[in-house]
Formats: C-alpha cells, structure tokens, sequence
C-alpha cells in the first residue's frame, strides 16, 4: 500500500500537482531549462556588486568602485537575458501565473533590475563618489531582493514543478 505523503498546508498547491511529473521550460536547449542556468550570472554580479561596494567602503581604494561599476553593468546585461527566457516561460506556462510565487519572483526581479540600471547610471561619471550613501544602499536592497526572488524561483521549481525539465514535443507546456 503506498502512503501519500503529507503536504503542509502552507503549500499553494494541490495533491495531484505535487505528484505530477513537472511542466517543461519552454526555453532549452538539449532538454535543458535555460533560465535556471542563466539566472546564475546576474546574482554573482548583483550580489558581487554590494561586496565591491563594501571593500570600497572599508579601503577607499578606487579599484573597488570600478569594479563595482563592471558588476552592476554585466549583472544589468546578464539579468536582461535571464529576464527575456524567464519572461517566455511566465508567459507561455499557466501554472506559473496561478502562484503567487510566480508574480513574487517576476515583479521582485524587474524591480532588482531596474533599481540595477539606476544604481550603474548614478556610477558611470564618477564610480567612488556615487558609492555613498545611495550607491550601497541601492546594492543591498538588490542583494536582498535577488535573495527574496531566487527563493520564490526556487518555489515554483521544487514546489510547483515548473521548468524542471526541457520542453520536447512529448510535453505540453
């Protein structure tokens, strides 16, 4: 006799979804989900701006801003990729607009990137000068927002089984 498993009720979720097999990402390559591959870049560079920004803070050394203003412009380039394959599986697969997860994690990510581009425009003339005080604290709230939407991504994988397999043509999305 086999036990079903016991599901919080905190989890947006009903039991056949749990025990599906997953929906398909709609953006793969080889059978590979593209997006949750992708979204590596811009967190390293988004994340990794707020540490330059405090090795700046803590050396004044003007390396440290610089460098800042690479990671904000690479995370800025990187990001808008993972957003564009993000974006087509948001759009092409229902069951990530029925969870509230989904929405957290699109909203939170525009948001992220768009406080991004503000955050590397205020640097591009004068990279040490613009760290204090709205350049760091615009790093942190980014840091803290990417750390906020990576768990609502990590949601919709391992929760709502979405994208945790390549789309092919035995798959509907």
């Amino acid at each position: 006799m086999t036990q079903t498993p016991n599901i919080p009720p905190f989890i947006e979720s009903d039991e056949r979804e749990y025990r599906d097999s997953g929906v398909p990402s709609t953006v793969a390559i080889a059978g590979h989900p593209l997006h949750p591959l992708i979204v590596t870049f811009p967190i390293a560079f988004l994340t990794g701006a707020l540490g330059t920004d405090l090795g700046y803070w803590l050396t004044q050394d003007p390396f440290w801003a610089r460098a800042s203003v690479w990671l904000l412009g690479s995370g800025l380039l990187t990001g808008l990729l993972a957003a564009g394959t993000g974006m087509m599986d948001f759009l092409k697969i229902d069951r990530v607009k029925k969870h509230s997860a989904g929405w957290i994690h699109a909203v939170g990510n525009i948001a992220g990137l768009f406080l991004s581009l503000i955050n590397w425009v205020l640097r591009l003339n004068d990279p040490a000068g613009a760290v204090f005080p709205l350049g760091i604290i615009l790093s942190t709230v980014v840091a803290a927002l990417l750390g906020i939407t990576g768990w609502f991504g990590a949601e919709l994988i391992y929760r709502h089984k979405v994208a945790v397999i390549g789309y092919s043509s035995r798959h509907e999305p």
